[in-house]
């Protein structure tokens, strides 16, 4: 064995134990996580509302709360979202203030959540008047999902062949025949990328609802919009970290991680299933 073919086996086993290592604390997670909140899994848990003080009960407001706040994330971020990348990518150009807003873009995807919140209380809440309310929430957790959604539609898009485009325009066809029925076409499986990124994030987010919806005890479910809500991870901070009776609810703390978990696994599972769908009546 030569000194480059050391070297590269020296490499892939030190990414391997790496890669081994990131698996192992997850598993371990799961295992934690699964032990200590399978046990208080039962139909009373998933469907009845939390009483005294949130010490008995269930967590159905809080699992009906995080459903409202994801798909409404969904239903504005991901049409606004591919708009833009579409604008960007198939209109806009290459000049410089393009590349200036492309680089915005992504460096908004790193900012701090809990900034987003500040930032919908200000904006959401307090100057539109919508106040702390679901479509508040959602509104906020949509801007924050924005740069993930772009990023990924505007990757799928560049990933469409040019000849595709060229082929179409050479048989008539206006510029946005071209993007409606050939490249969005080939496009969307990988823009559903981005609608399965933003899914998971709005599902888990914990500060950007906090300060714009997010109620601290609420047995019942949201009537409209314009209601407070409960939601999971809000839920599962609290029982962790603010309650006086942190050792009486810590089971309950650990059972509402495993729905949380299992509920992102499933909307992301339905986001999956969906783009493979797409994916199965391509044109290429």
């Amino acid at each position: 064995m030569n000194s480059r073919q050391l070297r590269q086996s020296l490499w892939f086993s030190i990414f391997g134990l790496l890669t081994l290592a990131v698996v192992a604390a997850i598993v371990v997670i799961f295992y934690r996580i699964g032990r200590d909140g399978l046990g208080v899994l039962s139909w009373e848990f998933l469907t009845k509302p939390p009483r005294r003080n949130m010490t008995e009960g269930g967590i159905m407001p809080a699992i009906v709360g995080t459903f409202y706040v994801s798909v409404l994330t969904l239903v504005i971020s991901v049409p606004v979202g591919m708009a833009g990348a579409i604008y960007l990518h198939e209109y806009a150009g290459q000049s410089w203030l393009v590349r200036v807003i492309k680089l915005s873009i992504r460096n908004l995807s790193g900012v701090p959540s809990i900034v987003y919140g500040l930032f919908g209380l200000g904006l959401f809440a307090a100057t539109f008047k919508l106040g702390t309310s679901l479509l508040t929430s959602a509104l906020t957790l949509a801007l924050m999902s924005l740069p993930w959604v772009i990023t990924a539609s505007e990757e799928a898009l560049k990933a469409v062949p040019n000849g595709f485009r060229e082929a179409s325009f050479g048989l008539g066809a206006t510029r946005w025949q071209t993007i409606s029925r050939v490249v969005l076409p080939n496009a969307v499986p990988g823009m559903a990328t981005g609608a399965i990124l933003a899914l998971a994030r709005a599902a888990g987010e914990t500060a950007p609802i906090l300060l714009t919806g997010a109620a601290f005890f609420l047995p019942r479910l949201p009537r409209s919009p314009g209601d407070r809500f409960m939601a999971l991870p809000y839920h599962l901070y609290i029982l962790a970290t603010q309650h006086t009776q942190i050792e009486t609810v810590r089971p309950l703390a650990y059972g509402t991680a495993l729905v949380l978990i299992a509920m992102v696994m499933l909307l992301n599972l339905v986001a999956i299933i969906w783009r493979y769908r797409i994916r199965k009546n391509r044109l290429w």
